[in-house]
């Protein structure tokens, strides 16, 4: 089972025990921690152990659902590790600048997606050969702004059932558009994070990449897992009505 057993070694290794300095402490992070070494904050991993694993429960029951969890994390120490995690679990994603009303105006958010769609199925099928050339341009600009901010959010046609953000203070606004909708929140969130806004918490460290990467992955095979639960639940099924068709 990818949703326990992450043995302590390997978060060790990871270098997750790492926290900030004890100056950028968030009070909320104090349960989380072992002690302190040279001014710098070192996390208990026994319960990061712990925590993760609840964390990674809920997300493949989530994706066990058939519903979306989407990825957040857009700055540079988390981006990459964090598209290619959710691309490898088939879910939808921000890597980049949130844009402020992605979950509160959904709606609307979800026109620019369709307009995104409708600008690449016409540049495929040709149709914007009866524009000027300078007209395509405009619009290949428009295209390429709109996939650049909304381009991972595609599979997304509704809102998520939960959110798993890369850095919960970084990612503020988000969080709190998410605790605004009753969105459960899944979060990576180190020692100057507020843990009181997270649902589910991961504490450990959210800014190296090493770090951040091994969590990302965990949160991806959690989802990767949780589906082939949900398609091999359907099997018995199919094969009863073949069955009966017989």
């Amino acid at each position: 089972m990818t949703t326990t057993g992450t043995d302590i070694k390997t978060l060790y290794d990871a270098g997750l025990h790492v926290g900030y300095s004890r100056t950028r402490r968030h009070p909320s992070a104090v349960p989380y921690l072992f002690g302190t070494k040279d001014r710098v904050d070192v996390f208990d991993l026994e319960r990061t152990q712990k925590h993760m694993d609840a964390a990674l429960a809920f997300v493949l029951s989530v994706a066990q659902s058939n519903k979306h969890l989407l990825f957040i994390g857009g700055k540079p120490e988390s981006a990459v590790a964090l598209r290619a995690a959710a691309e490898r679990a088939e879910m939808p994603y921000v890597a980049s600048r949130w844009i402020g009303g992605t979950l509160t105006n959904f709606k609307n958010i979800r026109k620019r997606i369709e307009r995104l769609l409708k600008l690449t199925e016409e540049r495929e099928s040709g149709e914007l050969a009866k524009y000027t050339k300078r007209e395509r341009l405009l619009l290949d600009r428009e295209a390429e702004k709109l996939r650049a901010r909304f381009g991972g959010l595609i599979p997304m046609v509704d809102l998520p059932a939960a959110v798993f953000v890369v850095d919960t203070k970084y990612e503020h606004t988000a969080v709190c558009e998410a605790n605004h909708l009753g969105i459960p929140v899944v979060g990576l969130l180190s020692s100057d994070c507020d843990f009181s806004l997270i649902q589910y918490p991961i504490p450990a460290n959210d800014t190296s990449v090493k770090s951040v990467r091994l969590v990302c992955d965990r949160v991806a095979e959690a989802c990767i897992e949780g589906k082939e639960h949900q398609m091999n639940a359907k099997i018995p099924s199919t094969k009863h009505q073949i069955t009966n068709n017989i």
